[in-house]
């Protein structure tokens, strides 16, 4: 359909307003119905749809899927480019919603062609995001994250400042799934800054509100507990002043779970409990499903196996109703375990041989060695210890394996850190170039114009020439100095890839021969099994590094931070080896979790070896042992 610039403007302008919120709109609906009602097929018509398509998307899927078909055939009808590619859209998103991925797909797919024929960069940003969006939720991180490049430098390109803060913020969520959280918080907070000043007021809390729950989770991953509940309740409010019950659901589950970790089962029990009512309301199948799993392996902590099998059980069903294999493998792990507990050991066998399956075929690690540390608990209860010892390590190894996977991707982020600063001093250098050379275009216009002008302007050209030598001696230092910080990095780089790369050595076992000790008392002794078998469990729960392994990290530790261990030792002369290597993985910025992890103890005890390390250092309540240990 043809129409003017002016009105082709118009339309653009009024549909900005409406097709960037995520969230619902608060408008007397009623109204709005009665006058899409009296409206003449036209654009207009259509605009005012999409409002009503907004309004309803999280309140009431189901009446919003038939404003969004209403939507397309209107825009067929009028051959309206801008109204097909926006029903598409929301179409996207209401399939992506219930985890239908190839009606999603198409209908994605459907908007970017409508978007490029309208000629609208907004609707074409948004199709791009909708399509990483689907990958991203598929697992296909790499996938997303070229799409999310691709519509990042396409808004950069049309200087679409809230289309670049959207990818930005969809950067830090994939960043955030691979680890890399260094650079996710980085991209999200960037995101965030953007947000407040270019959001238009329809839409600006609720994209704040979506920062801050991926804000949320980035805390949450690295440890930081209490920030995490802080923002998902700051994103809880907004998404309860905008009546959003789909992202109401999903932020209460998210409270539930930091909670849980956080050891305040009461207050994680009431969040699960209200996700799971909110997610019912605006039928959200995944949320569903994840919270009542959640909450079921609370109730078993809690010692109530009836009401967690039920749970457990109804979150089985409804993830294998949308196809979530995963979520399906994770809550029938849960449920094998409360069987098992409850005496019924050879079903919870076989639930866990399914889920086994599952991990198996689709290479989720971490499935897998929850599957095979759960299995062993069951073949210690059935009696056949021998089953139970090769379970368990099998776990150990794969434990092991994604521990290493971390590393390798705590380092990948260092990488990735590095080549970008080296890429932004490069790219400053090269525009202090670009500026010395047009002032020094500038002085030679100059010098040839006062050329003839005798002794006034040989006067002049030596100020000049002295002024151009003064640019250059100024852009060698700028030069220097970039090239010093180039070289900075990369040495801070190389330190922390040394210590990344030996820390390894820590995790070597050290215990095989007592553990070939016990398994021949176990052989001489039958009647000894189950008691020789839990020494044996204890026995690997306690693994440590080799003192060797030790010693040679030590040594690399110290190269690389002068003497780190000499100056404890200076301080305190009592301080013992275990609070040395205590103190080094401190000085290497490692969370109190991942330490327990690495010495194979629990989080509490790491609180309490630095309690008493702290003591032993003479430092004060208010000292920071992380500040102090970095100082040093």
């Amino acid at each position: 359909m043809h129409m003017s610039s002016n009105k082709n403007l118009l339309i653009v302008l009024a549909l900005f307003f409406y097709c960037k919120a995520s969230s619902q709109l608060n408008f007397d609906i009623d109204s709005l119905l009665v006058v899409y009602k009296s409206q003449k097929l036209d654009t207009n018509k259509v605009i005012t749809n999409n409002k009503i398509i907004n309004y309803y998307m999280y309140r009431n899927p189901e009446l919003a899927k038939k404003y969004a078909f209403e939507q397309l055939t209107l825009s067929n009808e009028i051959q309206f480019s801008g109204g097909q590619s926006m029903a598409n859209y929301q179409l996207g998103i209401l399939y992506n919603n219930v985890n239908k991925v190839d009606s999603a797909r198409y209908r994605y797919t459907q908007a970017l062609k409508f978007a490029k024929i309208y000629n609208n960069q907004i609707f074409v940003s948004q199709a791009y995001h909708g399509l990483a969006l689907l990958e991203f939720e598929l697992g296909n991180l790499d996938k997303a994250d070229e799409i999310n490049d691709k519509n990042l430098a396409y808004n950069e390109r049309n200087k679409d400042s809230v289309g670049i803060a959207y990818s930005l913020d969809f950067k830090g969520r994939i960043n955030e799934n691979r680890g890399h959280y260094t650079i996710a918080l980085e991209n999200v907070l960037k995101s965030l800054k953007i947000l407040p000043v270019v959001s238009t007021p329809i839409n600006k809390d609720v994209r704040i509100a979506d920062a801050k729950t991926h804000l949320a989770a980035i805390e949450f991953n690295i440890g930081n507990l209490k920030k995490a509940i802080a923002y998902n309740k700051e994103a809880l409010e907004i998404y309860i002043n905008q009546d959003d019950t789909y992202y109401q659901a999903v932020a209460l589950a998210d409270l539930g779970k930091a909670y849980k970790a956080l050891g305040n089962l009461k207050e994680a029990e009431d969040n699960f409990k209200l996700s799971i009512e909110k997610a019912k309301q605006a039928n959200i199948p995944s949320t569903h499903a994840t919270s009542l799993s959640e909450l079921g392996a609370l109730y078993f902590v809690q010692n109530k196996t009836t009401e967690s099998l039920k749970l457990l059980r109804e979150s089985i069903n409804i993830a294998k109703e949308i196809g979530s294999e995963r979520r399906v493998a994770i809550s029938k792990l849960e449920f094998a375990e409360v069987l098992n507990s409850d005496g019924k050991s050879q079903n919870a066998l076989a639930i866990i041989s399914e889920a086994l399956n599952y991990a198996d075929s689709s290479g989720n690690l971490s499935i897998l060695r929850d599957a095979y540390l759960k299995r062993s608990a069951v073949y210690s209860n059935l009696g056949d210890l021998s089953g139970a010892l090769k379970d368990y390590k099998t776990y150990k190894t794969l434990n092991d394996s994604i521990f290493n996977k971390e590393r390798t991707q705590k380092l990948e982020e260092l990488k990735i850190i590095y080549e970008t600063k080296k890429k932004e001093a490069a790219l400053a250098l090269q525009e202090e170039e670009i500026n010395t050379l047009n002032e020094k275009a500038k002085v030679d216009k100059l010098t040839k114009g006062l050329y003839a002008g005798g002794m006034f302007t040989f006067l002049a050209v030596s100020g000049l020439l002295y002024f151009g030598f003064k640019q250059r001696m100024k852009k060698n230092r700028i030069a220097r100095q970039k090239q010093e910080e180039i070289y900075k990095q990369e040495i801070a780089y190389k330190k922390k890839e040394l210590t990344s790369q030996t820390l390894h050595l820590v995790q070597k076992n050290t215990f095989i021969q007592e553990l070939m000790e016990n398994l021949q008392r176990i052989k001489s002794s039958p009647e000894k099994f189950k008691m020789e078998f839990r020494r044996i469990v204890m026995l690997l729960k306690k693994e440590n590094a080799s003192d060797k392994d030790w010693e040679v990290f030590k040594t690399y530790f110290s190269e690389v931070h002068n003497d780190f261990d000499q100056k404890l030792k200076t301080l305190s002369p009592d301080v013992s080896e275990k609070e040395i290597r205590l103190a080094a993985f401190l000085r290497m910025n490692l969370t109190t979790k991942e330490i327990a992890a690495t010495l194979n103890v629990l989080p509490d005890s790491i609180l309490k070896s630095k309690y008493r390390l702290k003591k032993k250092l003479g430092l004060d309540k208010e000292t920071d042992l992380n500040q102090f240990l970095n100082a040093l």
